[in-house]
């Protein structure tokens, strides 16, 4: 069992709620002000505290401390899992390593914030597109977006498929769940990474697969946390996610990616929101490197 956590006063709700300030973007054209996620920071505070969730994703992993009291077991390596559903987020979800530079607060709802690759790309890497790649009803990607990959893997016995139901069973409603996270920078560029390769599907043994997942972008950082996107900006969500995100940030060729979008087993035709980061201790895991 779980003691509770005490609950928080008004002030200190708005005390890590208002930390978000230092990684903001004042004044962006378009962007919701910083009270709005500075009041989405301290409703997740106040609808957690007492209830006992477990550890919170997105969050910062150059960033070790948390205080969240749940642990769960960490997951098997994801070679001993099945391979259950690939989507990507527009921006990164996470921060840290080569993906540190905040986008803004975006609409308030998961899009046009998040955090994007650091590093310079050429003029031709950042050449217009002659047409539209992953539009969708908040707008398409394009070339010098940043994106973050998720392979999600699971131990109930399914087959890869749209949606995290997919990672579902009625057999084993309470798996084991890993995220295999990936950034990546779009460029426009047939020499650079083939998406379709990097989200290619196989068996191993008799476990589904992704067959070609970067092993050249740093050293994984591995934690305890949760499913993400905005629908959990004001809300816990329950679900035990063992993460693993590299830091190095890989270049893909945005037209593999519209390509892949034109046709997956997923049913995966744009890019996804992201959750807002996680800062308040409370709801982390401590990292142990």
């Amino acid at each position: 069992m779980f003691k509770p956590l005490p609950a928080l006063t008004i002030a200190a709700l708005f005390s890590f709620a208002q930390t978000s300030a230092v990684l903001a973007v004042d004044g962006s054209a378009g962007h919701v002000p910083d009270n709005v996620i500075a009041a989405q920071r301290a409703k997740l505070a106040e609808s957690t505290a007492g209830a006992v969730f477990g550890p919170q994703s997105p969050r910062d992993i150059d960033a070790a401390a948390g205080t969240n009291p749940r642990h769960f077991s960490t997951a098997p390596e994801y070679t001993r899992m099945n391979l259950c559903n690939i989507h990507f987020h527009e921006s990164a979800e996470h921060r840290g390593g080569e993906f540190t530079r905040y986008a803004g607060n975006g609409d308030g709802k998961g899009y046009g914030t998040g955090y994007l690759y650091d590093g310079e790309l050429s003029a031709a890497e950042r050449a217009p597109l002659d047409h539209p790649i992953g539009t969708g009803k908040h707008g398409g990607l394009e070339p010098g977006d940043t994106i973050e990959l998720h392979y999600v893997h699971t131990t109930a016995q399914v087959e890869p498929g749209p949606t995290l139901g997919a990672c579902l069973s009625d057999a084993v409603m309470n798996p084991q769940l890993r995220v295999e996270a990936q950034v990546f920078v779009l460029v426009n560029d047939e020499s650079a990474l083939d998406f379709s390769h990097l989200t290619a599907l196989g068996k191993r043994s008799v476990l589904h697969q992704a067959l070609n997942i970067p092993s050249n972008t740093g050293t994984p950082v591995v934690y305890a946390g949760s499913t993400t996107g905005p629908s959990y900006n004001e809300a816990g969500s329950p679900l035990e996610v063992t993460w693993s995100v590299r830091p190095k940030v890989a270049r893909v060729n945005i037209h593999s990616v519209g390509r892949w979008l034109d046709s997956n087993v997923f049913e995966e035709d744009h890019a996804h929101g992201v959750r807002n980061l996680v800062l308040n201790p409370a709801l982390l895991s401590e990292i142990t490197r």
